[in-house]
């Protein structure tokens, strides 16, 4: 299995616990790690045989409008969900930075999901055979 990873997508979202803090949208940095065997790409050098990573970060930069999320944890999972629905890779991480305290550089959360049928559990950053 290999990886194509997304680093530091940059997004505006609404997010944050108080609804102040959701009233407007905020900086984030997402990262988006895809795990997936592109030996077919590689085989035939074309793009319709893995993840068209172009295609993915489009559809995050949609995917926030319109919505907010009041926590990171959930806005990770549903990302994490819509990127396995739409694109099937066998597993993705979803890291979330946000910049929130200001003392420290960035607050982050990494969420795991297993493509059901893939002999993985659905889980938070590790899978049950």
């Amino acid at each position: 299995m290999s990886k194509i990873s997304i680093v530091d997508l940059e997004l505006q979202v609404h997010i944050g616990v108080p609804d102040e803090e959701r009233a407007k949208p905020q900086r984030i940095l997402m990262t988006v790690d895809m795990d997936h065997d592109f030996s077919s790409a590689i085989a035939t050098d074309s793009v319709t045989k893995t993840i068209d990573y172009f295609q993915v970060s489009q559809r995050l930069m949609e995917f926030g409008k319109g919505r907010s999320w009041k926590l990171i944890e959930k806005l990770a999972n549903d990302a994490g969900d819509m990127v396995l629905s739409e694109f099937q890779p066998a597993t993705v991480t979803i890291t979330v930075k946000k910049f929130v305290i200001p003392q420290a550089a960035y607050v982050s959360v990494s969420h795991t999901l297993h493509r059901k049928g893939s002999g993985m559990l659905k889980q938070a950053g590790w899978g049950i055979p």
